[in-house]
């Protein structure tokens, strides 16, 4: 029992450390706003998705490039507008010829493939396309053409939306909604951050970003909270 609980406690030391470092080094770049930090971490390392509700300029889509640069996975952002349709998030089947002249289906792999996805301003898709990435968020597949793709681990969604301009937008649908662990509300800065923001803005000082974790310990780390021993009441 003591071996158990020793090792427990030094998993939990060292998943301490290690999510410091993430967030320090997101600290080099993203000014303040640490509750939206830990609980875009947080989302992450359950296994969940994260929607980011504020107005434009607070530093929401900064936050999620510098969390797909501080951790070694893939990359990819889309820009929700009403025209958009599902298959420019999922891909489509495309007819391809061989050198033979013989030409079949082969399947075009969408944006959505990947592990970390910024879909900028949501809202503003249809609720068909929005509806696309119901699955790809609940199982981490995509079904096109009777064909099932899986994609790689861990993936995580990060979503933002613009709760002010109505124009032209369209409400999350409720099993949609139901398919982010959390919705964060991004406030405004400070006045001693926005000094900060100012002072990093208006200098010639580029900060350099180092990797800090990668998605094999990320999948660990997932594993690991599961594993948090949970009193039977509050169960």
């Amino acid at each position: 029992m003591s071996t158990t609980v020793e090792s427990m406690q030094s998993q939990a030391d060292e998943f301490r450390s290690r999510y410091g470092a993430v967030r320090d080094m997101i600290g080099r770049v993203i000014v303040g706003h640490d509750d939206i930090v830990h609980g875009v971490l947080t989302a992450m390392l359950c296994g969940g998705h994260c929607l980011l509700e504020g107005v434009p300029g607070l530093g929401k889509t900064m936050l999620v490039r510098t969390l797909a640069e501080v951790l070694e996975l893939n990359f990819n952002r889309i820009q929700f507008t009403p025209d958009l349709m599902p298959a420019d998030i999922l891909g489509t089947n495309m007819i391809n010829e061989d050198e033979h002249g013989r030409r079949q289906f082969e399947f075009q792999r969408g944006p959505v493939f990947t592990q970390i996805l910024l879909a900028d301003e949501i809202n503003r898709a249809t609720p068909k396309t929005q509806s696309a990435m119901l699955e790809t968020m609940q199982e981490g597949t995509v079904t096109a053409a009777g064909q099932r793709f899986t994609l790689d681990k861990p993936f995580f969604v990060l979503a933002t939306q613009n709760p002010i301009e109505q124009e032209g937008t369209y409400p999350l649908p409720e099993a949609q909604m139901d398919r982010f662990l959390f919705k964060l509300v991004v406030g405004y800065s400070s006045r001693e951050d926005l000094n900060e923001i100012v002072d990093r803005t208006t200098r010639r000082v580029k900060t350099e970003i180092e990797k800090v974790m990668d998605g094999a310990e990320i999948m660990k780390w997932q594993t690991l909270v599961r594993e948090v021993i949970l009193a039977p009441h509050v169960q």
